[in-house]
């Protein structure tokens, strides 16, 4: 892996761990950075996270071959196997890590249980990509969660956050996001990045060749996407560096079931996926669709319906916190997986 992705992934880690702590402290010592930031909002999307996502998820999304993509959705398989784990498991093993871990802190609670809602539709192009996964089922179980989403996220919030915590013995919370909220999201955080891999590949095959563009393009745009990514996280981690030092507490407290989390779906897709026969690259593409979260879209909604100072927003940047790390890890993972199972 190291050979492959040179200096700037072999030292990620550091990268990552480097860039929250920037994050954090810009949001710490220069308070005024995240209202700033905050200036720069169109509705509930941030110009400026937005820019970052989009080309975080470029390089990835243009390495897909899409000619092959009625391939992938042929897999009736293996899309059956990641909206079961996506939209039944992932939710529900969420809402109950939520209500064990965080009964007594109920906003944190309902941030976590909107994070399990969220499906991964950005990142987890990213970890794929880096897993050496493959891109072709990466992006096509993306674009599947990300019809899903558009349409269910809002029923589902109503069902985890309004009507079964009740049940539990806690107060439902009323969620308010629309279709077309949701719809945009999808649209700014996905459409946009996939429309300009698509058009990459369309014309620039064209114009160079297919040749030019896997050997000199790709490589050329590939480092965006760490540069990108470390961008992004800056700019996240800012927007609740005061709270996550004044409340270091409670960042464990939510991080401990997020880690939970990511950790059990990941093996459970990775497992599931390779008990059914499919290849390395389609099993990890599987298994970290499942693990990551769409955390754009839950720090978006929490912001929208419960305020920018809530605990449920200051959960969701603790998602991504937690997640960027604990997925770096599973990368790891997977090659260890990788060799132990798949070397043959």
């Amino acid at each position: 892996m190291n050979k492959k992705l040179g200096f700037l992934n072999r030292y990620l880690t550091l990268w990552i761990f480097t860039a929250m702590l920037l994050g954090v402290a810009l949001g710490y010592f220069f308070p005024s950075f995240p209202e700033k930031l905050q200036a720069y909002n169109q509705g509930s999307t941030n110009v400026a996270l937005a820019i970052g996502l989009i080309l975080m998820m470029y390089p990835p999304l243009a390495k897909v071959k899409y000619s092959l993509l009625p391939k992938v959705f042929k897999n009736v398989k293996l899309l059956s196997i990641s909206l079961l784990l996506n939209w039944i498991i992932g939710p529900i093993l969420m809402f109950i890590l939520a209500i064990v871990f965080l009964a007594d802190y109920p906003e944190y609670m309902v941030g976590l249980i909107l994070i399990g809602l969220a499906r991964c539709i950005a990142m987890v192009l990213v970890w794929n990509d880096l897993a050496e996964g493959s891109s072709e089922y990466g992006a096509g179980l993306v674009a599947l969660n990300s019809i899903f989403q558009v349409f269910a996220y809002s029923f589902y919030a109503w069902i985890f956050i309004s009507v079964l915590p009740p049940f539990f013995g806690f107060e439902g919370a009323l969620v308010e996001i629309s279709i077309a909220q949701i719809a945009e999201s999808v649209a700014i955080y996905l459409g946009i990045p996939f429309l300009l891999g698509i058009l990459s590949r369309l014309i620039l095959v064209r114009l160079y060749g297919a040749t030019w563009y896997q050997e000199k393009f790709i490589p050329r745009i590939s480092p965006l996407t760490l540069i990108a990514l470390l961008f992004t996280i800056v700019l996240m981690f800012s927007l609740k560096g005061e709270l996550i030092v004044a409340l270091p507490q409670d960042v464990l407290l939510i991080a401990l079931p997020l880690l939970i989390y990511f950790g059990l779906m990941f093996l459970i897709g990775f497992w599931v996926t390779r008990a059914v026969g499919a290849t390395y690259d389609q099993t990890t593409a599987v298994a970290f669709t499942a693990a990551g979260n769409n955390f754009e879209l839950a720090i978006a909604v929490a912001i929208a319906v419960f305020g920018l100072h809530s605990g449920q927003a200051f959960t969701g940047v603790i998602g991504p916190l937690v997640e960027v790390p604990a997925l770096i890890f599973l990368v790891r993972v997977s090659f260890w997986l990788k060799a132990k199972y798949f070397s043959a």
